[in-house]
């Protein structure tokens, strides 16, 4: 969805030490010194952080857009369109803009952002009213008939300077990390050790609930998160009970089941319903569907090996 917007050269790629290798198997693209390898979980604050330092080592005043891997996003054009508006309204405004995405259901699985009065000068862009974390579906619905929320889409758009400033106001570790790392040859010393250190909070929680320059920018493109088992499931082949898997599936008086494999085997599944069944080389996953949404916190009560 980046091509002919943003030259490779000018694209940072996080991830983790686990998945590095397939990364840069599946991005040859991109620079082999533009994808960095986080050495440890530090949610993303951090990993904001990170690629802040990274953008200003190179350009202290450069604009900045930070983009999840977990999207689908079909209508590149238009989603290219909010972007550069994006960017034009980061500059001139010297805001932070986050990406609003009109609601089509009420889903508990996405935070919403409350949009308040416009911006005369730019069709699409409100003030930032207040984040909301994810509601249960009551209130969900709710902010569904008040016609003033979007979906945080975690898409954000700014300049160096002005994120340097929210850091530093709000978060000032993290804004003490990025000074340390914007320097000449900073990212080819020890930095991993400099990085695990740092907090392991949300962005959200860190700044972007805090800061006082937060505009939203509405976007009418489709888009769905495939971040959850959730999500991921309407992208697997169904049967007519529907069980939805990526593998080899067998079932007897069962439905509505989520079933992933990253090994492709073969899974048997007996008089069981809306259950989400996660099979990795180094771990299982068993929860009912209903508490799908709780499984980042059973996640962080794991040994970080298995994180």
């Amino acid at each position: 969805r980046l091509d002919g917007l943003i030259p490779p050269s000018r694209i940072l790629v996080l991830t983790n030490v686990d998945q590095e290798k397939g990364v840069r198997e599946l991005l040859k693209d991109i620079p082999p010194g533009n994808i960095i390898a986080e050495p440890s979980k530090r949610d993303t604050a951090a990993a904001v952080a990170l690629g802040v330092a990274w953008v200003a080592a190179r350009n202290h005043t450069a604009a900045m857009v930070v983009l999840p891997a977990d999207h689908v996003i079909k209508e590149t054009a238009a989603f290219q369109k909010i972007i550069r508006d994006a960017v034009e309204a980061a500059k001139e405004k010297s805001a932070l803009i986050t990406i609003g995405i009109r609601p089509v259901s009420a889903d508990p699985g996405f935070g919403y952002i409350e949009m308040g009065e416009p911006i005369s000068s730019k069709p699409g862009l409100f003030r930032v009213v207040r984040f909301r974390e994810k509601p249960n579906v009551d209130l969900a619905e709710s902010f569904i008939r008040k016609g003033n929320f979007r979906w945080n889409a975690g898409m954000f758009v700014w300049t160096v300077p002005t994120i340097l400033t929210e850091f530093n106001r709000h978060a000032p570790e993290f804004g003490r990390f990025i000074a340390m790392m914007s320097g000449p040859g900073a990212f080819e010393k020890n930095w991993g050790e400099k990085f695990s250190k740092l907090p392991r909070t949300s962005f959200d929680y860190a700044v972007m609930e805090h800061a006082d320059r937060v505009l939203v920018l509405e976007a009418k493109f489709d888009w769905d998160d495939v971040g959850g088992w959730q999500a991921v499931a309407r992208y697997f082949p169904k049967d007519a009970r529907g069980n939805a898997a990526n593998c080899g599936l067998t079932t007897l008086e069962a439905g509505d089941n989520i079933v992933f494999d990253d090994a492709g085997n073969n899974v048997a599944l007996l008089g069981v319903n809306n259950l989400i069944v996660v099979r990795t080389r180094d771990a299982v996953l068993v929860c009912h569907r209903h508490h799908a949404e709780k499984i980042k916190n059973l996640v962080a009560k794991l040994p970080e090996a298995l994180q």
